[in-house]
């Protein structure tokens, strides 16, 4: 039996997209091919904490197994859901990017246990305060998730293109042809797997070219598998392994403007896979999703993880594959949860080479800017400021992607918000749809040359080419004897 007929017979009718049920054998190869699309991204952040707080190579290994601990839990809670917790998306949980220059700041000061504390009571606040955020949906039309869906893909985008070149900017081998040219094979079989005519191959494409692409990686001896035996095969996650929090205000302060970054990524995240999936997303359903991203990221310093939020790469999987039901995600979520518990298997995804995650990333991040270019499509821009909005907020949210020490010079709150591209083009979305289209007071009756320039217009010159009596009739230019007058394209004469 074929993995499509086991989708075909395993699926439910379903009232809501993501409530589709494909069976065992399709959700544990779309769960696992979620996970080996952010691993190296769940493990990036304790990686780079860690070694910023002192801590020894055994002990970062436990922080890296502890986030993915933490991220199945997170995943399996905004998946499934509890009253009041979980949006019920296909929503793939892990440690967020958004704190890590502000845990290195916090290590340096009060150490891991700082760092622990900070989170759990930032946290805490956060879920205090997202009854408040769950009002905000009327303030995300298609125009404001359009632009942060695009900035998403834009700002993932870098990540794919450093995985290209091996990841590691240290080693010297990076940005090799060798490295390059291991992600453009991944690439290509990614684009001829997706052109082939069976819909479970062409939806596993990803995963089948990650496949692919390491065993070419270790035919050409660019991987090594040598270090997965190396180490414990199973081991429970310890309970405040670090020592019990400390709880500073300075450092919950500066925490709390992290998770305020967080809840504004993660509503953007929750808006952009709602547009993919077609399913309503309203201020309830935003409430538990924040809900549930606030208690995990509460929850995860006990084993030793920080804050979980969405990640925005698994929304383009979502967007490139169809696959929209959240049991999918939520397998992943039990896979996590596996890693978590057997090192041993995250050894074994581990060797999985930068360039292969590289190649793959260039079509997943990719997708996600497509889709909010799609979105942005529906968009009216007759008569009002949209374009300007949109033209505003994308290159705004660029500038920490072209210039990443664009804020250097700032103060701490301001980078930690602003050096976000999502945040960024957020925040300024939603400014600016405020004051363009709900505040109407001192909005002109007359568009912009901003506004007027996104209406169709003709040039003086082909006016000008015009004779009095000419008509249109039928798509064809007649003059006033009633001849049809040629027309030619573009560059002809």
């Amino acid at each position: 039996m074929t993995l499509e007929t086991l989708e075909n017979t395993g699926a439910e009718v379903a009232t809501r997209p993501e409530d589709e049920k494909l069976g065992l054998a399709a959700n544990l190869a779309y769960g696992l091919q979620h996970i080996l699309t952010m691993y190296g991204g769940i493990v990036a952040v304790p990686l780079i904490v860690g070694q910023a707080a002192g801590l020894s190579p055994g002990d970062i290994g436990l922080l890296i197994t502890a986030s993915l601990f933490a991220g199945g839990v997170a995943t399996l809670l905004q998946t499934l859901g509890l009253p009041f917790f979980g949006c019920q998306l296909p929503l793939v949980q892990g440690v967020s990017f958004a704190g890590v220059a502000t845990m290195i700041a916090i290590a340096g000061n009060g150490g891991i246990q700082a760092i622990l504390g900070s989170v759990m009571a930032a946290s805490f606040l956060g879920l205090l305060i997202a009854p408040v955020f769950s009002r905000i949906t009327r303030f995300f039309p298609p125009l404001v998730a359009g632009i942060v869906i695009t900035t998403i893909g834009l700002t993932l985008m870098p990540v794919a293109g450093s995985w290209a070149m091996g990841g590691n900017r240290s080693a010297p081998d990076f940005g090799s042809p060798a490295n390059i040219l291991l992600a453009g094979m991944t690439l290509a079989i990614v684009l001829l797997l997706s052109k082939v005519g069976n819909a479970a191959i062409s939806r596993l494409s990803i995963l089948l070219a990650l496949v692919f692409g390491t065993v070419i990686a270790y035919a050409t001896g660019m991987t090594d598998f040598s270090q997965v035996g190396s180490g414990p095969t199973f081991a429970l996650p310890g309970i405040f392994h670090f020592g019990l929090p400390t709880f500073g205000i300075a450092a919950t302060l500066s925490m709390f403007i992290v998770i305020l970054v967080t809840m504004v990524e993660t509503s953007a995240d929750i808006f952009a896979v709602g547009e993919i999936v077609e399913t309503k997303v309203d201020s309830h359903r935003l409430g538990d999703g924040l809900r549930a991203d606030m208690l995990s990221s509460m929850l995860a310093p006990v084993v030793g993880s920080f804050t979980q939020s969405a990640f925005a790469q698994n929304v383009g999987l979502v967007a490139v594959t169809g696959v929209k039901s959240r049991y999918v995600v939520a397998t992943g979520g039990l896979i996590l949860v596996a890693l978590g518990l057997l090192p041993v298997m995250g050894r074994v995804v581990a060797a999985i080479p930068s360039p292969v995650l590289g190649g793959a990333g260039i079509v997943l991040f990719g997708t996600v800017t497509a889709s909010g270019i799609r979105t942005l499509a529906r968009v009216d821009y007759a008569g009002n400021m949209n374009l300007i909005i949109v033209a505003t907020a994308i290159g705004f949210g660029t500038i920490p992607i072209v210039l990443p020490g664009f804020y250097d010079q700032f103060p701490a709150w301001v980078q930690t918000i602003f050096h976000s591209g999502i945040s960024s083009s957020a925040l300024m979305a939603i400014v600016l749809n405020v004051l363009f289209n709900h505040l109407r007071a001192g909005t002109p009756t007359e568009p912009s040359v901003f506004g007027a320039a996104s209406e169709r217009t003709l040039r003086y010159a082909d006016i000008a080419q015009l004779e009095d009596g000419d008509y249109f009739l039928d798509g064809k230019l007649f003059d006033a004897a009633g001849n049809e007058v040629p027309l030619v394209a573009a560059g002809q004469h």
